[in-house]
């Protein structure tokens, strides 16, 4: 990296790993009021789930109209457009009292995690980076959203022991918004910006009618599946079907002496594993093909998710899957998206990849609808467990055909691209 592409990149780096890192701190954390919030109105599973459920499919709706604003109107106004949706969405929660206003009010929620997340925040990175290093920037941006996670549920279950999730949800929409003074060194754009001849209507066109398009947004629907369920119903499955903490035991010892609160660690060690997995990704995908490491992710995924459903859920057995799905979480965030950026350009990147995210989340909703169904339905989460893992499959096989040439040298598409 030259010195000039160095001290652009470097602030614009570290202003957008703090605001995906506060975003995913916030999201991340929803799994552990699942239960607090059910249990005081006396609601069934399905209805929180379904609130979560429709976060996650608005996140995927907003992600593509929120990219569409940066690449229009810049990335700044953009984030701050979604920083004021995410803190308003919290703040109206806080009041929410029946099922269908939460379920409303998390749509609002779902838009300010588009407009602070991966699709506005990554494509100021990529832009940023120079070719040689645009592969691990985006997975040290990704990693930023792994340390939320880590901070996200362990802050909201102490707040929760002084609190009411009301306040912590205030508390939450601060914080988000206080991360906008980050923005004045997010400066989007950058020497390396590719500059696209044709309209964003033509490029968008040719990227949906090329059949490797198609492949990327099909293969990323099981990641949001997984993710998506995991967050939103792990922390509830390990209460209810982990075995219980040996007294004086290393867990006890750190004070974990509840599986509630051994849900909300699980979640942090997902998120410390991936600070790793997801750098390592970003590592390997600028030496290696982008479409087999993600191929073997999902490989991965299956026979860790099977392996962990197959044998007796204890707090060991907790640990050890949350330690290695952790490796794979996110991993495959900075791959898809180089990927985007690699075949289509960098542009238009964040409608492009916007619009592949949307995938993610559809598999998002499904993933956190359809665990809280499945749970008021049969009683546990097991049916999904094995949908999750029959999906991650899926997407293992479809990433193979993918053609990583740029497209304008597969179908003459003009301007440069990265």
């Amino acid at each position: 990296m030259n010195t000039r592409t160095s001290s652009n990149l470097m602030p614009i780096l570290i202003a957008g790993s703090a605001i995906i890192m506060v975003s995913f701190a916030i999201r991340a954390s929803f799994g552990v009021f699942q239960i607090p919030i059910a249990s005081e109105f006396g609601w069934m599973r399905t209805e929180f789930s379904f609130a979560i459920a429709i976060q996650n499919l608005f996140w995927g709706i907003g992600t593509p109209i929120f990219g569409a604003i940066a690449d229009k109107f810049g990335d700044r106004k953009a984030i701050v457009a979604g920083a004021l949706c995410y803190a308003a969405g919290l703040v109206l929660s806080s009041y929410a009292v029946t099922p269908g206003q939460h379920q409303i009010l998390e749509m609002l929620v779902g838009f300010g995690i588009a407009g602070t997340g991966f699709g506005v925040i990554l494509s100021v990175i990529g832009r940023a980076a120079s070719d040689e290093n645009r592969s691990i920037a985006l997975g040290i941006g990704t990693a930023a959203g792994s340390a939320g996670q880590i901070v996200g549920p362990i802050t909201a279950e102490f707040l929760l022991r002084f609190m009411p999730w009301q306040s912590v949800f205030f508390v939450f929409a601060a914080a988000i918004l206080a991360i906008l003074v980050v923005l004045p060194f997010l400066r989007g754009g950058s020497a390396q910006a590719a500059i696209q001849s044709e309209p964003i209507g033509v490029v968008l066109k040719k990227a949906i009618s090329d059949p490797t398009y198609s492949m990327i947004f099909l293969g990323f629907f099981s990641c949001g599946y997984q993710l998506g369920f995991i967050t939103a119903h792990f922390p509830a499955f390990i209460t209810e079907m982990c075995g219980p903490i040996a007294p004086g035991g290393m867990l006890s010892s750190m004070g974990v002496s509840t599986t509630s609160a051994l849900g909300a660690v699980a979640i942090a060690v997902i998120g410390l594993a991936n600070i790793f997995g997801t750098f390592t990704a970003g590592w390997l995908g600028q030496k290696y093909s982008r479409k087999y490491l993600l191929a073997g992710i999902y490989v991965a995924r299956t026979i860790v998710a099977a392996t962990f459903i197959m044998l007796p859920i204890t707090p060991g057995s907790v640990l050890v899957f949350s330690g290695l799905m952790g490796a794979l979480w996110l991993a495959t965030v900075p791959l898809t998206s180089g990927l985007v950026a690699q075949i289509y350009g960098l542009k238009y990147m964040g409608t492009l990849y916007g619009l592949v995210f949307f995938s993610h989340q559809l598999g998002g909703f499904l993933g956190v609808w359809l665990g809280g169904r499945m749970y008021d339905l049969s009683g546990d989460y097991t049916l999904v467990w094995w949908i999750g893992v029959g999906v991650g499959a899926f997407s293992a096989l479809v990433h193979l055909p993918i053609n990583e040439k740029p497209l304008e040298q597969r179908s003459g598409l003009q301007g440069a691209v990265a």
